[in-house]
């Protein structure tokens, strides 16, 4: 359900919006920006029902006819921008928003766009959309769901109000994990810590069992890394990254193991570690590693991920961050 009482953390952004709304201040454009997972989708939404609910209240009634049309996805005046091509496109804007966003709303008091994935807009879509914003109806809102918000024009975001979502205590995350789906203590702890505060992935992890193996295999390397030559560390992560769609995932699982080989050597406390049911391993990392290997094996992790993220080739970008853990082993 999208309610403002059912989405975890994020408190302020929900205040941000809720006041609002009480003060009739509604702005006509708003970025939200977070990874994904973060709850973007559904804080949007919450905020458009609530805008469009019949009570007129800081949070949605969920009774009147405009609440159920949000929760069946059949609103009438709440868009959601679509895209056949791997971008947003000059078209997509000027079809769906610039040349409907002019006429009234069916039978509310706004006119609610919503952009997913707004961050893959042309630059020409986002001029395109940049006119509207400029002199938007009244009864005009447009919400864009950012990513990388690096990717939105300077001026598209001078228009916006930008909300930017912060990561979830982990704490509050294994408590939901465990509350509300009912998943060991173990496993919400883990799944928690691993989520780096994005309860999409924390409900991920702790659901998936591909995740599950998909650790088990990268715990087999990292604990015997020291006692691996370099083509078969190369071998076995090339076998467990065969789905290409999951190697950020990989890559913060190798990323964590190495901040706990740090966190290990700075305060011998076993209690802070992400894996602490592999803490014997982790200690012999931290004993035979200096401050500065461990600090050169996290960097080289941090820039695989910047690697990839600029479409390095992924192979490339991966042997030379091993060949980085191997040197400073």
């Amino acid at each position: 359900m999208y309610d403002f009482h059912q989405i975890l953390g994020h408190d302020s952004v929900k205040e941000h919006l809720q006041n609002a709304i009480a003060s009739r201040k509604v702005s006509h454009a708003y970025v939200f920006h977070g990874e994904e997972g973060s709850g973007k989708k559904i804080l949007a939404m919450a905020f458009a029902k609530t805008l469009q609910c019949e009570d007129g209240g800081k949070a949605p009634c969920n009774h009147c006819v405009s609440c159920k049309q949000v929760e069946t996805n059949n609103h009438p005046d709440i868009m959601w921008v679509t895209h056949e091509k791997a971008s947003i496109g000059v078209d997509d804007i000027r079809d769906q928003i610039n040349g409907d966003i002019l006429i009234k709303p069916y039978r509310s008091p706004y006119k609610i766009y919503l952009i997913g994935m707004a961050d893959k807009m042309t630059e020409a879509a986002q001029n395109a959309l940049l006119k509207t914003l400029e002199e938007p109806p009244v009864y005009g809102v447009i919400i864009l769901l950012v990513n990388n918000i690096n990717r939105i024009l300077p001026t598209v975001l001078s228009r916006s109000v930008v909300l930017n979502l912060r990561p979830i205590d982990n704490q509050v995350i294994k408590d939901f994990l465990m509350t509300d789906h009912h998943v060991p203590d173990y496993m919400a702890r883990i799944a928690a810590d691993f989520s780096g505060g994005n309860v999409g992935k924390a409900i991920k992890y702790a659901t998936s069992e591909e995740f599950e193996e998909m650790k088990s295999q990268v715990l087999h390397i990292l604990k015997y890394i020291d006692e691996m030559g370099l083509h078969e560390i190369v071998s076995g992560i090339k076998t467990i990254t065969a789905n290409k769609g999951a190697i950020d995932d990989y890559l913060d699982l190798i990323l964590l193991w190495y901040r706990d080989v740090l966190m290990q050597k700075a305060t011998n406390d076993p209690n802070l570690l992400t894996y602490k049911e592999e803490y014997q391993f982790i200690k012999g990392q931290a004993r035979t590693r200096s401050y500065s290997q461990i600090e050169n094996i996290i960097k080289s992790i941090e820039k695989a991920k910047l690697r990839l993220q600029a479409n390095v080739n992924m192979d490339i970008a991966l042997e030379l961050m091993l060949l980085s853990i191997k040197e400073n082993s």
